[in-house]
């Protein structure tokens, strides 16, 4: 016998479990059946494909058995199987990303973290709900050496080596004293008719029942032994929608998400034509918590003619999309096809291409409540998708919305073509590092005097990236507030001599900045604010910015230009200020706030500091 200590973080896991609060916790039914399902699913591959394995004399099952004067369940199958490497990898430490996300979300409240539970599933962890001790005996496929994991969901559990006669896992729970409800062959029937009737193999529950013999004086009472199947055993995407309830959709929702959450929209679709396949597809109302690690999962599943090919291959469908979850079936694909050739599959392309558009189209339809939950969990991901997938990006303009200087809410490119300027077809955008600061922007100002709507874009590191792809939107052109000339109600002329009248005020404070600016310039855009920074456009590094982070690199400081308001009062005074020191302050000033006001840093905090003190001094 090997005696090990659970990985901390499974410790923390298992401590949650025990003194769980969670009410529903005849889930630990369903993660175990699933994963069950996994393991024929798995098995049924190499049966099918390997000849070691196709004289087997194999009937595909999960068996549920229940002892109610022992006060157990056991719940086993005959898929694949487990050894001790699998054992130490899948129970002794967190190996899937999902897990770790969910560890991450523990606040220590017990209440709450319970309800984590049937938010995102924790798999088997969730038997220690109800058990006071689960043995797990299993034989892998292929292996002579089966084990036994023991554990009572403390800090340690052991792992023996046993004897088994044939491959697959049977997991012997002894359940708490409270929870004697599991021993019901009722309660089990309700559970796997609610949660794993599609489950596609069928679940047989083996119990003892009471019956009478005789009659009169001879009538005795007798235990029987009982065995029948509990779950309808059909893959449910292969049943016609017209076969289906909403329910049904549901509960298979449930079953693979691993959670409690309705999904906020499905799509199960039949190819037929050049390709025929099946496809059900679900969008979760909660983003997974791993959508943004590097070793996020696929919640799709590929199989050929109703045969498990795999769970992991993230090429079914686009990267963007990784939140989708669901099933591909395909009917042309070879059943021994290599898992490394798939993502060159000539088959499987058209399948993910087809697959895609559908699901988007089915995104762009959603709205009101619906939309507004879209876009909370998966907007990023849009804009992901804007800039890799070029086939689908008009799809995906559609369905990306951005913050309004104008509108409360989110709002998307058809709302500002529905209240702009249909002569100029002009969308207008500025992007900063959060929406305060946008709203606040002395670059604002002059659009809104004009009446002139605003495409906020505060998601910063995302934007800045993305935005510059897109361009255009249906023949509307895309332009970037701080590059571009601001609407006035000046004309040309009327410019043009104000320009002229502070030409000599603009030098003076070029020459003081120095380098630190690519210009000194009269603005046309403000209005309340006594100076703004903008980018040079027409600079050649502006427009290489994009191909640097294309590469991946640091992007080149893009030379600003300051903006100042001839009509603002501090500038008004600042040309008739003879003490130098205060000049040199005051135009410094002017330019540190203006790319303050833009969310920018400044480069000498500590001079700034003085200089403010310093003016503030001989204000007073």
């Amino acid at each position: 016998m090997a005696k090990h200590t659970y990985q901390t973080e499974i410790g923390q896991l298992l401590h949650l479990m025990t003194h769980s609060l969670y009410s529903n916790k005849e889930i630990f039914i369903r993660e175990l059946v699933s994963n069950a399902s996994d393991a024929l699913d798995k098995f049924n591959y190499f049966y099918l494909t390997d000849e070691k394995y196709k004289s087997e004399d194999w009937k595909p099952g999960v068996f549920i058995t229940l002892d109610k004067e022992d006060n157990s369940i056991t719940i086993g199958d005959n898929g694949i199987g487990m050894n001790e490497e699998d054992l130490m990898n899948n129970l002794g430490t967190i190996a899937k990303s999902g897990t770790k996300a969910f560890m991450e979300n523990l606040t220590g409240d017990a209440k709450k973290d319970s309800n984590l539970i049937g938010q995102f599933g924790v798999g088997f962890y969730s038997v220690f709900m109800v058990a006071s001790i689960v043995d797990v005996i299993t034989k892998k496929a292929g292996e002579e050496q089966a084990y036994k994991f023991t554990s009572d969901g403390s800090g340690e559990f052991d792992i023996t080596p046993v004897t088994k006669e044939s491959h697959g896992t049977v997991i012997y729970i002894k359940l708490k004293d409270d929870q004697k409800e599991f021993t019901s062959p009722w309660r089990i029937k309700e559970i796997v008719k609610k949660y794993s009737n599609h489950i596609a193999y069928p679940i047989t529950l083996n119990f003892k029942e009471e019956e009478s013999t005789g009659e009169g004086e001879e009538k005795k009472t007798e235990l029987v032994n009982k065995s029948e199947q509990i779950n309808a055993a059909k893959a449910l995407w292969t049943m016609s929608k017209s076969e289906l309830t909403k329910e049904d959709y549901i509960e298979f929702y449930k079953s693979i998400s691993h959670g409690d959450n309705e999904p906020l929209a499905y799509l199960h679709n039949k190819a037929e034509g050049v390709n025929e396949y099946t496809t059900l597809f679900y969008i979760p109302k909660r983003a997974p918590m791993d959508m943004f690690r590097a070793e996020w999962e696929s919640g799709v599943k590929l199989y050929v003619k109703r045969v498990f090919i795999t769970d992991s291959n993230k090429e079914l469908l686009p990267p963007y999309l990784r939140f989708v979850k669901g099933v591909i079936d395909s009917s042309d694909l070879p059943l021994n096809v290599s898992r490394e050739l798939l993502q060159e599959n000539r088959i499987l392309a058209n399948i993910k291409q087809g697959s895609t558009k559908k699901i988007l189209q089915t995104i762009a339809k959603l709205d009101g409540e619906d939309k507004d939950t879209f876009t909370k969990e998966y907007n990023r991901l849009i804009k992901e998708g804007i800039y890799t997938d070029y086939t689908n990006k008009e799809l995906l303009l559609d369905i990306v919305r951005y913050k309004s200087s104008t509108t409360d809410g989110m709002v998307s490119f058809a709302d500002y073509i529905s209240r702009g300027n249909s002569e100029k077809k002009e969308i207008y955008y500025i992007i900063a590092k959060d929406e305060a600061i946008a709203k606040s922007s002395p670059l604002l100002e002059s659009y809104k005097s004009a009446g002139l709507e605003v495409l906020i874009m505060d998601d910063y590191e995302v934007d800045e990236i993305v935005t510059p792809v897109i361009t255009e939107y249906k023949g509307w052109k895309l332009k970037d507030i701080s590059t571009i000339e601001a609407p006035n109600a000046k004309t040309k002329e009327e410019q043009e001599a104000i320009n002229e009248s502070v030409k000599p005020l603009l030098e003076k404070i070029k020459e003081i900045l120095g380098e630190s600016v690519k210009d000194v310039k009269a603005s046309s855009r403000l209005i309340d604010s006594p100076s703004c920074v903008v980018k040079d456009s027409s600079d050649p590094m502006a427009g290489m910015a994009h191909i640097f982070r294309q590469m991946g690199q640091d992007v080149p400081a893009t030379p600003l230009i300051l903006e100042i308001n001839p009509e603002h009062e501090i500038i008004k005074k600042l040309d008739s200020i003879n003490d130098k020191d205060m000049f040199e302050d005051m135009a410094w000033i002017l330019f540190d706030n203006a790319k303050l006001s833009e969310g920018l840093d400044i480069e000498d905090k500590a001079s700034y500091a003085k200089r403010v003190a310093r003016v503030a001094v001989k204000a007073l």
